[in-house]
């Protein structure tokens, strides 16, 4: 029975959100740099067509989980602004900005992003966090530079568009949320507690990403998340 209760999750803090524990944990412990997304606009139901992200755009490709204001330039790991932040909007999105000295990512379709995960733990491969969505996951790796990725790119015969690249300037949708796409969740969560999880080098899963995706059924080529 002790086992058992050691296992349960560490109580929320105590007038928090999900969202504003993900973030605190993210940039104070992470040093990860943060920041709200847009959320949903006043009024607005999840799963319902319409205008239902807060930038009241109708066409808008990820409703609620992009950057609006804040910009994405505000990210940050300070613990004081974070809490602001989520005090004000409990329920919004956190965002990771990409790039720098924060992880970078690549996401691709689900079905090839399963595939090529079965792929890379066959070759022994040590993987990190895996951000997973009905329609997308998203492999966190270790930094990287537009170059070097250029340069990774150029040697491949071909890379499909459904394999996106969230670098410098980026940002990436973290768990927990409910999206208009499903839930937000970790396929392959950090470890709790872990200040630095592990990241792997971009250069040593992008083939399999691009073989997985050059083999998803749709070609995964909507945005969604």
């Amino acid at each position: 029975m002790r086992e058992i209760l050691g296992r349960r999750r560490r109580p929320r803090r105590k007038g928090s959100s999900a969202q504003l524990d993900a973030a605190l944990t993210c940039a104070t412990l992470r040093k990860w740099p943060v920041l709200p997304g847009a959320g949903l606009a006043a009024g607005a139901v999840r799963g319902e067509r319409g205008p239902g992200c807060a930038c009241h755009d109708p066409e808008c490709a990820v409703p609620g989980a992009h950057p609006l204001d804040p910009g994405l330039l505000a990210a940050t790991t300070d613990e004081r602004m974070v809490r602001w932040w989520w005090t004000s909007r409990p329920t919004a999105p956190v965002l990771l900005a990409t790039g720098g000295r924060a992880p970078c990512a690549l996401s691709l379709p689900a079905v090839a992003g399963s595939r090529a995960l079965t792929a890379l733990d066959g070759m022994g491969l040590r993987l990190g966090p895996v951000v997973a969505t009905p329609t997308r996951w998203s492999l966190l790796v270790a930094p990287y530079s537009l170059e070097r990725l250029g340069e990774l790119l150029h040697a491949q015969d071909q890379v499909p568009s459904s394999l996106r690249f969230h670098g410098e300037g980026g940002y990436l949708l973290l768990p927990p949320y409910e999206a208009d796409a499903g839930q937000v969740r970790w396929e392959r969560a950090p470890a709790e507690g872990d200040a630095t999880p592990w990241l792997p080098d971009v250069e040593s899963v992008l083939d399999a990403l691009v073989e997985a995706s050059n083999g998803a059924p749709d070609g995964g080529s909507r945005l969604t998340y």
